[in-house]
């Protein structure tokens, strides 16, 4: 039973061992018919690629994935798109054209599957690797200069960065000796009787050089005799093959001790010499000195730092901003008692009990949050609010029911004596000063006496409205503030377009520092309508091109571009560069939509809707929060928005989309919706004499040659000027058309139109040819163009000479 058992365990094992497959005769000789096959595939590769690689590097530049399934895509390279792809990946990205070297390993290997033993594989693999890394570095170090004019790497990249990288380190004469070294160490180590070679072709010398004073007799004795020792060294030297393959195996920690040198010291051009053995002896020294070297110098090359343009940028002081403080601006207990006391009064007039009542004090309003007692409407408190003001003789009221996150009804009453909130406590308090946003923005205080900061590229846009000298333009200046104090000028731009002409004039000081313009441009601060529809559309070709640096990076936003950029990712020879934040802020955004409309709300549009990722964020005030102003389009990009007092309830809805905006009491008192959640802050306040004590400390401090110069951008009215349109194709009413517009001194399209009884789109092109023959002037938005014929007779002159 005990021999049944053993046979038939014997018999399971043969039967399920996997590894009998593998080494069945049949299996190996297909394997090396394969990869014979395979060899021969990818030598014609490799020649190919010699002749049609030039052709076929924009395709290779694609994605693996994108290449093989798109069809279409068709190469020069005789094995088709994988025998380019493998050749340009070994070759050019690779060890150059040392990797023909592969073929003689894949040689090997194959001869090995058929049974044929010509070398040992570990040491053909050893070798081919070394020989790899030497002669690559060797071609990139004598043919440095072809790579410019050809797309061939003879060296490939491995070789191109480590013989520039020596070269730099140890210059042409150094990586010279590097490099002979190296080959001196690989034949070394790789053929065992170099060694007793170079020892007799030395001895052979210094014979020669002593037997010049002995005999004939003598010369042969002494030859006999070392030609006999040498005769023994050989003898000793040359051991069976199973001890070979032992010395192999004690010596291959050696070598690959050596490779990374090899790797690290192989570059650069210079002329190849001979040098005796002291030579010799003393570039081991060299390089193994170099090692230390490397390790030591290669901490300078970390990370790119773009504040080392302005290096010595010092950012303003705290001491340049004032403490304003506002006498007894503090709520005392017994005010506190007495709205508790009328707010509770009030409620049983209408028979609403409470539980619960508590006071937070902010700077400018107090919350009172009270606990009705159960069974009572929420609504029926909110429809008290001008009861409450009235018992208790407030400005005004407002009814949070409920407060989100809270089981509390919410009661917001003005103080008498409101506090004012200065910008220096904003600034110096803990939570801005180590604040890690990218756009760090400090706004003011919360009810409860928090500074408020907001991360603009969180935003990413901000709409800012409110009724006049409630607060908005000292809102712009304490957001730009906040910036001036945490960005350097390499980081942070802006662009700072005013129809006022006044409000953000105070900046033009720092215009080399961080103001962005349009390279012709003379004025820093864009006052002019025609100027800010260019200065719009610039940013939205700057926005594509930043798009196009994102893509080629593969880096989905600004900051992981420029982290990339940081730590040298990314070359600048490749038009790769440190991408700043851009902020964009317009004040009297209703001036520009009145003048210019779809003009400006188009790009404004674009820049809303895409810039998000690449850095550039916008800032919009208006004092008339209208829906012709603010219309779907801003408000659908524009999801964070402060709102100072309004008017009306229409106009808070215009703006947040919900009430509350009315019932502000003024000077900074303001509503943040960010979320569909509102916060009432109490805005910090910054002098004009502070922002010019901030402005004048950074002007005086080195500066850029400069403002940034955005992209030039040429409008598509200067574009379809008289250039391209054919008078001698011109309307048949082209000639009433210009009377009537001359007679009536107005040049419209809709006159024309109804005068005439003609579409829109013809009654625009009559237009275009009379600005073309200067009848009338340019296109000026929502104006009637200048008509530039006074009278008839001028006329009659004009059309004369462009019939003829």
């Amino acid at each position: 039973m005990a021999k049944t058992k053993k046979t038939n365990n014997s018999k399971a094992k043969s039967r399920f061992s996997a590894p009998k497959f593998f080494t069945d005769d049949r299996t190996k000789f297909l394997l090396g018919i394969a990869l014979s096959l395979f060899t021969i595939y990818i030598g014609l590769a490799f020649a190919s690629f010699f002749f049609t690689g030039g052709a076929d590097q924009s395709k290779l530049d694609l994605k693996w994935l994108e290449l093989i399934t798109d069809s279409k895509i068709r190469v020069e390279n005789w094995t088709g798109k994988t025998g380019a792809y493998i050749s340009n990946l070994v070759i050019n990205k690779g060890f150059g054209i040392a990797s023909l070297s592969f073929l003689y390993l894949m040689v090997v290997l194959s001869l090995r599957l058929w049974g044929v033993k010509i070398q040992s594989l570990r040491k053909t693999i050893i070798y081919t690797l070394f020989f790899c890394i030497w002669f690559s570095v060797l071609m990139s170090f004598l043919f440095v200069k072809s790579t410019s004019h050809s797309f061939l790497f003879l060296g490939g990249i491995h070789g191109y960065f480590i013989s520039e990288w020596l070269v730099s380190l140890i210059g042409n004469v150094g990586t010279l000796f590097l490099v002979i070294l190296s080959f001196l160490s690989l034949i070394t180590i790789g053929f065992q009787n170099f060694l007793p070679f170079f020892k007799r072709m030395f001895a052979s010398k210094e014979k020669v050089s002593s037997n010049k004073g002995n005999s004939s007799d003598t010369v042969n004795e002494c030859n006999t005799k070392e030609e006999e020792e040498f005769e023994k060294d050989d003898s000793l030297n040359t051991p069976s093959l199973e001890k070979e393959l032992e010395i192999d195996k004690t010596e291959l920690p050696i070598e690959a001790e050596f490779a990374p040198q090899e790797e690290i010291i192989l570059e650069t051009k210079s002329k190849k010499a001979d040098k005796p053995k002291e030579d010799l002896e003393l570039k081991i020294e060299n390089a193994s000195k170099q090692e230390e070297i490397v390790n030591i110098k290669h901490t300078p090359m970390e990370d790119f730092d773009p504040t080392l343009d302005l290096s010595n940028y010092k950012y303003p002081p705290i001491n340049l901003l004032e403490a304003h403080q506002s006498s007894n601006s503090s709520v005392s207990k017994d005010e506190l008692e007495s709205n508790k006391n009328k707010i509770v009064e009030t409620l049983r007039h209408y028979k609403i009990e409470i539980t619960q009542i508590k006071a937070t004090i902010g700077p400018t309003i107090t919350l009172y949050e009270i606990v009705p007692a159960p069974g009572v409407r929420i609504s029926k408190i909110k429809n008290l609010e001008d009861d409450i003001a009235l018992s208790l003789s407030a400005l005004g009221i407002r009814i949070i029911a409920p407060i989100p996150g809270k089981g509390t009804i919410g009661i917001e009453v003005p103080n008498r004596a409101p506090e004012i909130v200065s910008m220096k406590n904003i600034i110096s308090s803990k939570k801005f000063q180590e604040s890690k946003h990218a756009l760090p923005v400090a706004l003011g205080k919360t009810i409860s006496n928090e500074t408020y900061t907001l991360d603009l590229t969180k935003m990413p846009h901000l709409l800012v409205a409110g009724a006049t000298g409630q607060g908005k333009s000292v809102g712009l200046n304490a957001i730009i503030t906040s910036l001036l104090y945490k960005k350097h000028p390499s980081q942070l731009k802006f662009v700072l377009i005013d129809p006022k002409k006044v409000e953000l004039s105070i900046y033009s000081t720092i215009e080399k520092h961080f103001l962005a313009k349009l390279p012709d441009e003379e004025e820093p601060i864009i006052t002019d309508i025609h100027k800010v529809i260019a200065t719009l559309n610039s940013l939205c070709i700057e926005m594509d091109s930043r798009y196009d640096l994102l893509k080629k990076a593969h880096a989905r936003n600004i900051k992981e571009y420029n982290t990339k950029f940081v730590k040298r990712n990314l070359n600048p020879e490749n038009g790769h560069r440190y991408l700043p934040y851009i902020v964009v802020i317009i004040d009297e955004f209703a001036d520009l939509i009145m003048t210019a409309g779809k003009e400006v709300e188009t790009p404004i549009a674009r820049i809303a809707q895409l810039a998000r990722a690449i850095g550039i964020h916008m800032i919009i005030a208006t004092q008339r929060p209208s829906t012709n102003i603010i219309t779907g389009v801003i408000k659908a990009n524009f999801p964070a928005r402060i709102a100072f007092k309004v008017a009306s309830m229409i106009d808070s809805r215009t703006i947040l989309d919900s009430p509350g905006a009315n019932q502000l009491i003024g000077r900074g008192d303001m509503l943040i919706s960010l979320t569909s959640e509102l916060v009432r802050v109490q805005c910090a306040f910054v002098d004009t004499p502070e922002v010019e004590a901030v402005t004048e400390f950074i002007q005086k401090q080195q500066s850029y040659p400069s403002a940034l110069f955005l992209p030039e951008y040429t409008g598509e009215s200067s574009e379809n000027t008289s250039t391209d349109i054919d008078l001698q194709k011109r309307d048949a009413l082209f000639e009433e058309a210009a009377k009537l517009v001359v007679s009536s001194q107005q040049g419209s399209t809709s006159g024309i139109q109804r005068r005439f009884s003609i579409g829109y789109n013809r009654a625009g092109r009559i237009i275009d040819q009379l600005e073309a023959a200067g009848i009338v002037g340019p296109f000026e938005g929502s104006k009637a163009r200048q008509v530039l014929i006074s009278d008839e007779y001028s006329l009659e002159k004009l059309l004369s000479d462009v019939l003829q």
